[in-house]
């Protein structure tokens, strides 16, 4: 049987940049950061040293841009 799956490339990008800054965040704490702090001023000056290199965190969070990630955080706070 055929069928035709039908995604929603919006949402799989979303879910994408969730999983990988709940993967930054796990790795800022492990190395005893503050994550919040950290993401914060990342966010406000783009530089990326706010983000340790850890596990590839740094690399992560660079393959999103910064507008993106804000977008994707803000929607599923508003549950969208």
């Amino acid at each position: 049987m055929d069928r035709t799956s039908i995604f929603n490339v919006k949402e799989l990008r979303q879910e994408l940049i969730l999983i990988n800054l709940n993967e930054i965040i796990a790795s800022l704490e492990a190395k005893g950061y503050n994550a919040t702090n950290q993401l914060v001023g990342y966010f406000l000056t783009g530089d990326e040293k706010y983000i340790t290199s850890y596990d590839n965190a740094r690399k992560k969070i660079k393959k999103f841009d910064r507008s993106e990630v804000l977008m994707a955080i803000i929607n599923a706070y508003l549950g969208r």
